[in-house]
C-alpha cells in the first residue's frame, strides 16, 4: 500500500519526469458530511461521499484530480462541543481499514485522481492522527500524510513526523509530484519549503478553517507558492461553520481560481505544470531564482534554530540529501 519513498520523504524516484503536462484540478468547497456519535466511522458516509463526487464530476467531467477539504468524511462541526473529540476518536481507523480501499475503488471506477480530504487514523500504538490520502486514477493509494502541525491547543491529534510527496500520474502518460499539507501546516514556512525541496510541483493543502484567520491563510497560500515556486491548492470547508474562500495559486503567486465567500463552490483550475521548471529557470516575474541562489563553492550556512545547516550543493529540489549534521 505504501512505499518508503512517500512515507519517509525519501526521493528514490528522482527519475520521475517532473513539471510535464497539465492537470485539471477541481477543489470542492463543501461542508463536511455529518458524523454522529452512534455512527462515527467514515464507512458510514461512503455512499453520501460517492454521490457528492459524482455530482462534482457531472459538473466537471474532464477533471483529473478532485480535492476535498480536511476531515470531509468526519463532520463533527454540527455536534455539541463536548461530543466532537470523542466522535473523532471513535471515527479513527487504521490505513488497513476497508474504507481506505473503498475510497481507492471510487477513484478507479471514475478514472480520476482523488484527494478525499483527511481522515482520523488510528496509529500502530493507539495514536490519533489527522491523515491525508492521495489516490491515483487507477485507485492506487500513492501517498498518506499525518498532519505535522495540529492546531494546538485545540486539536487532539498526535503530530506526524515526516513530510510526504506523492506521485500522481498525468493524462498524457507523464507524472507529477504532489506535496500533502493539512490546514495549519501552511502557517509554518518549513513545511512548504521541504515539500518543494522533495520535488513537489504542487502543494495540496486541505483545510477546515472556521475562524476569522482565513484572510491570513490566503496570503500564506500565495506566499508559499511564491517563495517555493510551486502551485498551491488550498481547499477549505464551506459554511455554515467553515470560512470557505478556497484558492488555487500558480508558482508566481497569481490566483488561478478563488471562492469569494463561504458558500458551496467548485473551483476548476488548469495547472500548466511546465510552469514550475520554467519559473525556476527564468525567475519569478523574470527576476528571482531562489532555488539557484547558492553556488557549490559557497560556505555552508549554519541554521542555529534547527541545529543544522544549508549545504549549497544540496540546495536545489531533487538534489541528493545533505549529510547528517
Amino acid at each position: 500500500m505504501h512505499t518508503e519513498s512517500n512515507i519517509r520523504g525519501h526521493r528514490d524516484d528522482r527519475d520521475l519526469p517532473s513539471g510535464t503536462g497539465s492537470l485539471r484540478v477541481v477543489g470542492v468547497q463543501h461542508a463536511p458530511i455529518p458524523a454522529a456519535p452512534d455512527r462515527p466511522r467514515p464507512a458510514d458516509r461512503l455512499d453520501a461521499f460517492a454521490a457528492e463526487l459524482d455530482a462534482v464530476l457531472a459538473q466537471v467531467p474532464d477533471a483529473d484530480l478532485v480535492v476535498f477539504p480536511e476531515l470531509h468524511l468526519v463532520g463533527v462541526l454540527d455536534l455539541p462541543e463536548d461530543d466532537r473529540v470523542p466522535t473523532l476518536q471513535a471515527a479513527a481507523v487504521p490505513l488497513t481499514d476497508p474504507v481506505v480501499a473503498a475510497l481507492g475503488a471510487l477513484a478507479a471506477a471514475r478514472g480520476v485522481g482523488l484527494a478525499p480530504g483527511s481522515i482520523c487514523e488510528r496509529g500502530e500504538n493507539g495514536e490519533l492522527f489527522n491523515t491525508s490520502l492521495l489516490f491515483a486514477p487507477d485507485g492506487t493509494l500513492t501517498a498518506t500524510y499525518r498532519k505535522i502541525f495540529p492546531w494546538r491547543p485545540f486539536e487532539p491529534y498526535t503530530p506526524g513526523d515526516r513530510f510526504v510527496v506523492g506521485e500522481l500520474p498525468l493524462p498524457d502518460g507523464g507524472a507529477t509530484r504532489a506535496g500533502l499539507s493539512i490546514c495549519y501546516d501552511a502557517w509554518f514556512p518549513e513545511h512548504a519549503r521541504h515539500l518543494a525541496w522533495l520535488g513537489a510541483d504542487l502543494v495540496l493543502n486541505v483545510v477546515q478553517t472556521t475562524t476569522p484567520d482565513r484572510a491570513q491563510e490566503l496570503v500564506l497560500a500565495r506566499a508559499n507558492a511564491i517563495v517555493n515556486q510551486t502551485f498551491v491548492v488550498s481547499v477549505n470547508t464551506a459554511g455554515p461553520h467553515g470560512a470557505g474562500r478556497s484558492i488555487v495559486v500558480d508558482p508566481e503567486g497569481a490566483v488561478l481560481a478563488q471562492a469569494q465567500d463561504e458558500h458551496d463552490a467548485v473551483l476548476v483550475a488548469e495547472l500548466d505544470l511546465t510552469a514550475v521548471p520554467r519559473v525556476r529557470e527564468t525567475g519569478t516575474a523574470g527576476t528571482n531564482r531562489m532555488w539557484a541562489q547558492f553556488l557549490p563553492t559557497d560556505p555552508a550556512l549554519a541554521l542555529p534554530m534547527y541545529g543544522g545547516r544549508i549545504h549549497p550543493e544540496h540546495w536545489t529540489p531533487g538534489s541528493a540529501p545533505p549529510p547528517a549534521p
